[in-house]
């Protein structure tokens, strides 16, 4: 979303509806695009900014809301687990839809739109886990589906999120 657009539609910056991220029209953005560090690498840092303060307080306090909801103790584990692995993936995913939406009219439901979707198969096979534990099917199975997407957003994120942030600079 552009900041300080006025009607003019000519901004002073850009602000990202999802993380709250900005870069304001002072080269900020060129300058982290130009870093010997890399943009990839950056874009990574972001996010597990990001998911330290945001996924990580989830995961501490999941085992003290699970027991108000009397799981038992292996459900409990279960649920920190797939928590642990699934809230890096969402926050990776969330980057890729808020860098694709950067600048872009609009972009506040837009990012729901591609953003949403892609979370639902981290939701099923995380609350799948749990719920297969407490029917004692085990729950391998999808928490092995879940590090597979854990993997898979982790190389290919940064490098989608980076490819669209320069992409949002050439326009």
């Amino acid at each position: 979303r552009l900041i300080g657009s006025e009607g003019t539609g000519f901004g002073t910056g850009f602000t990202c509806p999802f993380h709250g991220w900005s870069w304001h029209c002072d080269g900020t953005l060129e300058q982290m695009a130009l870093a010997p560090t890399g943009l990839t690498i950056l874009v990574a840092a972001k996010v597990v900014a990001h998911w330290l303060l945001s996924g990580l307080p989830l995961v501490v306090l999941a085992p003290v809301l699970g027991m108000q909801f009397n799981l038992p103790a292996d459900a409990l584990w279960i649920l920190t687990l797939s928590l642990l692995i699934g809230t890096p993936v969402l926050s990776l995913i969330g980057a890729i839809g808020a860098a694709l939406t950067l600048g872009v009219r609009g972009g506040d439901v837009l990012i729901a739109l591609l953003v949403l979707p892609l979370y639902v198969p981290t939701l099923i096979f995380g609350a799948g886990a749990v719920q297969a534990e407490i029917s004692g099917l085990g729950a391998s199975a999808h928490l092995s589906i879940l590090m597979a997407m854990a993997l898979i957003a982790a190389v290919l994120s940064p490098w989608a999120s980076a490819a669209a942030l320069r992409l949002a600079l050439e326009s």
